[in-house]
């Protein structure tokens, strides 16, 4: 018995997610702006999956952050940022095989490897954001208890509040993520 090949118009949906996937990588997926009295118009630091953009801005909240025990935030303390747009380019090349094989068991497999990785992202954020704002130097000038500060949403520390964002890039994801969906349930055995 033969398994019947995902339709062209399936076929047209996942060469579409593959290329959003790819053209995620040149757009910021993550990203934190500082607020504080003397910075009102905020500091950024805007996560891409290969870099940390605008380093003067980073340069600053390092500085800052250096009052309340908290390490650097820099490119090498990022492995991630060395190989992710790697994974998501793979991402993007399996994605566009599935779709020329048009096979319905593989799509399957596609949007698991999706799920699995999606989440290792997700934690791999908490877990940076964790290990930031719990390992402060107990011999900082501003003693400030452990904190986590949010993947998404807004937070206070001291006279800073920070507020944490999905970017562009994640959205394309999340796109890229329905194009594929939408074969399955399109297709799915009746």
């Amino acid at each position: 018995m033969t398994t019947k090949k995902l339709s062209v118009s399936s076929m047209i949906l996942l060469i579409i997610a593959a290329a959003v996937l790819a053209a995620s990588i040149f757009f910021p997926w993550w990203g934190m702006k500082f607020f504080a009295p003397q910075y009102p118009e905020g500091l950024d630091i805007i996560v891409y999956p290969y870099k940390l953009e605008d380093q003067n801005d980073v340069a600053i909240i390092n500085g800052l952050n250096h009052y309340i025990g908290m390490k650097e935030f820099s490119e090498e303390n990022f492995p991630e940022l060395n190989y992710l747009s790697y994974i998501i380019g793979a991402m993007a090349l399996i994605t566009l095989v599935v779709a020329i094989i048009r096979n319905r068991k593989l799509l399957i497999g596609l949007i698991s490897l999706f799920i699995i990785g999606g989440g290792v992202g997700i934690f791999d954020i908490h877990r940076w954001l964790k290990s930031y704002g719990t390992n402060l130097d107990p011999m900082a000038p501003i003693d400030v208890p452990p904190f986590v500060p949010p993947i998404i949403g807004e937070n206070t520390i001291a006279n800073f509040v920070t507020n944490s964002y999905f970017s562009t890039g994640f959205y394309m994801i999340g796109i890229a993520f329905i194009l594929m969906v939408i074969p399955l349930w399109k297709e799915r055995e009746k």
